[in-house]
């Protein structure tokens, strides 16, 4: 089994009430003769390694400079322009998922990536809001957190506090909404290996776990948050002072803090979902689901067929389009016909497509009105899509 809240080779030192640890990079710490920095003007070879800080149980959080250093072998990192929603989905193959862009803008964003074999962290920055669905595979899991907005929806939760942290393990649903100005970030992790250190650290909460996303406050967000940003700088290159960090090493140091995380949940910080929130996600699910139903026949449903479909009133309809949403129901529709024409468009060829009838093959038969409202969400003209 692997070693359980290991750190890598280190020293330590105090100041300032803080222990202070320095990180020797496994790659550089056993060579002979000056380091990729050179020598000090004293002529003696500088240690490369990485000035760190250990807050309260042990754990790193990063005092790197900010000058420009060699990209880190190894590690595999990604920065992409997110300019429609499929994009989005199609840069995290690893999960299955669709998205929708529910606000406007000509892009959705920016996402950034490392891989790191059995694990993934992914940070999303979201200049529109976006509704994810999909579902978790076999073996994956993932811990997550978000900047705090109160529109963003997880689930069946809300954003909850500023030092909430989402847990969501394997063959799990999901339907997240994320706001337009929010980011959320995530680790994805084998989950087999996971919970069995999990289990072994704190068994009282990882062996009664139940199914779904689970609301984790163990009060560690900003360990998290901190140990996230230290793989990015490191991964980038913008970590001066520890050009060398390795694979290893970063797969290490991430691995810890989300141990320690999982040491410090609580059984009682566990939440329980609001009746509520999961009656809206539901019916929203059931809407959504019915709607694809007829979108596929070329049948858009009428707003009653909605109310049958999920068994409420229209009333209760737009109440749970306006809990999970914050749009009615015909809104949050249009907005997902809006999005699968721009899916088309986007791959289709200028010579052997019509905008019109890819327009009213989805519904739109207002054509003034359909531009307008593409324009408005995504920037850009069904024409200027269709011939880029």
């Amino acid at each position: 089994m692997p070693d359980i809240g290991r750190a890598p080779s280190s020293y330590s030192t105090h100041s300032k009430g803080h222990t202070s640890v320095a990180l020797v990079c496994p790659r550089t710490s056993n060579r002979r003769g000056p380091t990729p920095a050179g020598p000090h003007e004293d002529g003696q070879h500088r240690e490369n390694h990485c000035r760190m800080r250990v807050y309260g149980g042990g754990f790193l959080l990063n005092e790197f400079n900010q000058k420009r250093a060699p990209q880190v072998d190894g590690l595999r990192m990604r920065s992409t322009l997110i300019k429609h929603a499929s994009l989005q989905a199609a840069l995290q193959p690893w999960v299955q998922m669709e998205c929708f862009q529910l606000s406007r803008g000509k892009s959705l964003g920016r996402l950034d990536s490392i891989d790191l074999d059995s694990k993934k962290v992914v940070r999303e920055t979201q200049n529109a809001g976006v509704q994810k669905l999909g579902a978790t595979p076999a073996n994956l899991c993932t811990v997550s957190y978000s900047s705090f907005d109160p529109a963003l929806r997880f689930a069946d939760h809300d954003a909850g506090t500023a030092d909430t942290i989402f847990f969501m393990p394997e063959k799990t649903d999901f339907d997240v909404y994320v706001p337009a100005g929010a980011q959320t970030t995530y680790v994805s992790l084998d989950q087999d290996e996971f919970l069995r250190q999990a289990r072994i650290l704190n068994p009282s909460v990882w062996d009664t776990l139940q199914g779904g996303v689970t609301v984790l406050r163990s009060g560690q967000k900003a360990l998290l948050k901190d140990t996230v940003e230290t793989c990015f700088m490191v991964a980038g290159g913008t970590a001066g002072s520890c050009p060398a960090f390795d694979m290893s090493g970063l797969r290490r140091l991430l691995h810890q803090a989300i141990l320690h995380i999982a040491t410090t949940t609580q059984a009682a910080a566990i939440e329980v979902p609001h009746a509520a929130r999961v009656r809206a996600r539901r019916i929203c699910r059931q809407a959504h689901a019915f709607a694809e139903e007829r979108w596929s026949l070329h049948d858009p449903p009428t707003i009653v067929e909605l109310c049958t479909a999920a068994g409420v009133s229209e009333r209760t309809l737009q109440y749970a389009f306006r809990t999970h949403f914050g749009l009615s129901p015909m809104t949050y529709l249009r907005l997902l016909r809006l999005n699968r024409v721009r899916d088309i468009l986007v791959d289709a060829s200028p010579g052997t497509t019509s905008v019109t009838a890819i327009a009213m093959d989805h519904g739109f038969l207002h054509l003034g009105r359909f531009a307008r409202d593409y324009k408005r969400l995504f920037g850009q003209s069904p024409s200027a899509t269709l011939g880029r």
